[in-house]
């Protein structure tokens, strides 16, 4: 990696650091910069850029003949520290795997305008007790989505709703690509899931200490692989000197 790429994109840094104390994904301004760095870039299929910027009263707004974006960053990793909190007590703290931090890794960008009044897809992933704001059971979502076989996932509805959004990275592999999440599949092209999944059937928050623990070591290894491919990026949305 070169100076200037280490300049652009700090992959250690934990953006709750400067975010005073409040939601990093609305107040850190360097996850917000590499949002805008990172994301900033040429769309598959050859249909233009995917330039972000910065407006008053939104965080990063697109703005193309392809249509109008407002975007919203959400994290894409979960300890499920609430959900999973009466198993976490049960295991020592010594135990645990070091948490990266919340780093531009673990993060992504979303459509954060609300369709008709309904929750955004942000808000579906936490508040769906199938994916318990689980990223890699988004994922699958997603797939299925471009898929297009019409196999049900518990955030069709959502996903549908931000037609125009997904139609921008043509199909499943060029969302993929696009936002770097290669490190969550397998050879074959299907999720890498966190933890044992059985077509949602499958409780989203694992059972028992050694579930948990698998589960959040596959997450941390996400996170670590996502930064060192970040770490191989050009900052097409420029960078500051």
């Amino acid at each position: 990696m070169d100076h200037e790429k280490r300049k652009c994109i700090d992959t250690t840094f934990n953006v709750n650091s400067d975010a005073q104390g409040k939601d990093p994904d609305k107040y850190s301004p360097t996850l917000k910069d590499y949002h805008r760095k990172l994301w900033s870039k040429e769309l598959p299929c050859g249909i233009g850029r995917f330039d972000l910027t910065p407006e008053p009263d939104a965080y990063l707004v697109h703005r193309s003949s392809n249509g109008v974006f407002f975007m919203a960053s959400d994290a894409i990793t979960t300890r499920l520290k609430k959900r999973a909190r009466y198993i976490i007590n049960n295991i020592p703290p010594e135990y645990l795997p070091a948490w990266p931090g919340y780093t531009i890794g673990s993060s992504i960008v979303f459509p954060g305008n609300k369709v008709d009044g309904k929750m955004t897809l942000n808000g579906a992933r936490g508040f769906n007790s199938k994916i318990a704001d689980r990223f890699d059971l988004t994922l699958e979502c997603i797939r299925r989505y471009y898929d297009g076989r019409h196999q049900p996932s518990p955030l069709e509805d959502v996903l549908a709703r931000y037609e125009e959004f997904f139609d921008l990275f043509c199909d499943f592999n060029g969302y993929v690509d696009f936002f770097l999440l290669q490190d969550l599949l397998n050879d074959d092209g299907t999720i890498d899931f966190f933890h044992k999944f059985k077509d949602f059937d499958t409780p989203a928050v694992p059972k028992d200490e050694a579930e948990y623990l698998k589960y959040l070591a596959k997450s941390n290894r996400f996170i670590n692989a996502r930064n060192a491919r970040i770490n191989t990026q050009p900052c097409t949305g420029g960078c500051r000197q």
